[in-house]
């Protein structure tokens, strides 16, 4: 045989086997996008790798707008713990500005990266601006400098998914004409084509009575509000499945100390996904670890596995939960059976993961719609019982991931107000400054004092829970004590003469959004509960 041709046969061989192994392992290959845009603002022209190794490109000299011929000004100074690219030079805007990006049809992950400094010796707190991306607004009067002051953060991102049905799409900031010296400013800008996996299912919306099919349009523009890796670890942007999404750790979020148990995919158990179901819905890490409540049939009978989400009250929001069974002995119907309660109203009654997916190590995910009513910050519950009814062989339940995403309202828009700063602040005793520490003996004494809170909730009938939020990186943590009038879990309601202490981290979401117009029917009303807040000084 010819040697060429000989080491050819070799080499297609040995790919042949490789692309065999990675198939039969479970993991979700990795989707490849037609457009993947990096453009590191105010850098100048070549290339930049970030942490990660990705390459963004300088925007001087750039297509996307050829009047920049300088670079932008750089961070005057930057914390240890902010990346470099693309975080350390910014664009500066003075008046509207439109980058305009070329880009082939349908949806695209568009994230903006902000990192508030005192460039070219501006005053930060002066940076209020709105930012459109064609006929949707993402941002209105948003202050960065405020926002990362009160959620404690370095930096932020914020990600949206949009629809692009017209050659180019123009990216506009728009420095605001209320306030004078106002200007607009952008670190980084990633643009990402990306399936749509917004129709690939039939959200059901839960209004209180039946639930009903419910449609995304098309065309809308969705804002991603959190992403959790339930039952896991956090899951960065390299190891998703081509998204370069970010899945957060979900046990900040959990209500109250019923945490539930954790646990992993048994050695024998592959993840493999079904022909209905897109790989690229999630990556098999999240469908490879769960939580549920434990497998006590009498404890689990008495209380709710439950999640609480800060969100912009006034808007709809889409909820995407993910399913797995990954643990022997659970591999045919009614064995796990369990009812999903939002907001105190019944989402779905006899969920059975088996028998939606077919059996053991499949994923499956259903959508819910949910409508948000009041202003600025809402608690948004999600909260897991098992159903008695169907006599199943366990009283459980189980959860492998969260998504939620913000719909828009009726003029496409997605913004809202800026987070307000914490009206009170006072030192904690050193103990508990030091029992928040960072580490893992920090993490651990932490859970501890959380421990101690709860203890003290059983003698004085207060309810406690540690939670946190995603949305950018976090600088220096408080501990924020809500006290609040009437809490209700799942089909279960406290008391509303008994107060709820919420001690929170402070790693809230995203700003505050006053009440909308939703896209379709109008929001059913909600009863409000009065807040105090009492915020705790210290450093994570």
């Amino acid at each position: 045989m010819n040697p060429a041709l000989l080491l050819l046969t070799v080499i297609l061989t040995l790919i042949s086997s490789s692309v065999a192994a990675a198939a039969g392992d479970g993991a979700a290959p990795a989707f490849i996008p037609r457009d993947d845009i990096l453009l590191n603002c105010g850098a100048p022209a070549g290339h930049s790798n970030d942490s990660d190794g990705r390459p963004w490109s300088g925007d001087v000299g750039s297509k996307y707008n050829p009047t920049l011929t300088s670079p932008g000004p750089a961070a005057p100074s930057q914390d240890s713990s902010v990346p470099q690219v693309p975080y350390l030079t910014a664009r500066v805007f003075t008046s509207p500005f439109t980058y305009s990006f070329p880009l082939g049809p349908g949806r695209k992950f568009l994230r903006l990266h902000f990192y508030p400094s005192s460039y070219s010796d501006l005053d930060p707190a002066k940076a209020l601006f709105s930012v459109s991306a064609g006929p949707a607004t993402l941002l209105a009067n948003f202050s960065a400098y405020q926002t990362a002051q009160a959620l404690n953060f370095d930096y932020l991102v914020r990600e949206y998914s949009v629809n692009v049905s017209t050659p180019t799409l123009n990216l506009t900031f728009t420095p605001s004409a209320n306030h004078s010296d106002s200007y607009a400013f952008v670190n980084g800008v990633e643009i990402l084509s990306v399936p749509d996996v917004f129709g690939t299912g039939t959200p059901m919306l839960v209004n209180g009575a039946t639930p009903t099919p419910f449609t995304v349009d098309p065309d809308w523009a969705l804002q991603t509000v959190y992403r959790l890796n339930v039952g896991g670890q956090a899951i960065s942007p390299t190891a998703d499945s081509g998204l370069f999404r970010s899945w957060d750790d979900d046990s900040p979020y959990i209500y109250g100390a019923a945490f539930g148990v954790t646990y992993s995919a048994d050695n024998n158990v592959t993840i493999e996904y079904p022909p209905s179901l897109p790989d690229y819905i999630a990556p098999s890490d999240v469908y490879s670890t769960a939580r549920s409540m434990g497998r006590d049939a009498v404890v689990n009978t008495n209380y709710n596995l439950t999640w609480i989400l800060s969100v912009d009250g006034g808007f709809y929001y889409l909820l995407r939960l993910h399913f797995c069974e990954i643990q022997y002995p659970i591999t045919k119907p009614n064995m796990r059976v369990f009812n999903i309660y939002v907001n105190n109203q019944t989402a779905q009654e006899g969920a059975d993961v088996i028998l939606w997916s077919g059996g053991i190590g499949i994923p499956y995910y259903v959508d819910y719609v949910v409508i948000t009513t009041g202003t600025g910050m809402v608690d948004l519950w999600l909260a897991l019982e098992p159903d008695v009814s169907s006599k199943s062989q366990y009283y459980d339940a189980i959860l492998n991931g969260i998504e939620l995403f913000k719909l828009p309202d009726g003029n496409r828009n997605l913004a809202g107000p800026n987070p307000e700063l914490p009206r009170s602040r006072r030192l904690i005793p050193g103990w508990l400054a030091a029992a928040v520490g960072r580490g893992n003996l920090g993490a651990k004494v932490q859970r501890s004092v959380v421990g101690l809170l709860v203890l003290f909730s059983r003698f004085s009938g207060v309810a406690c829970s540690s939670r946190c939020a995603a949305g950018g990186r976090r600088r220096e943590g408080r501990l924020v004590v809500e006290v609040a009038t009437g809490r209700q879990v799942g089909s279960r309601c406290r008391s509303t003469a008994t107060p709820t202490l919420l001690a929170r981290a402070r790693r809230t979401p995203l700003e505050a959004t006053p009440p909308r117009s939703p896209p379709t029917s109008a929001a059913t009303s909600r009863s409000q509960r009065s807040k105090r807040l009492l915020t705790v000084s210290t450093s994570l």
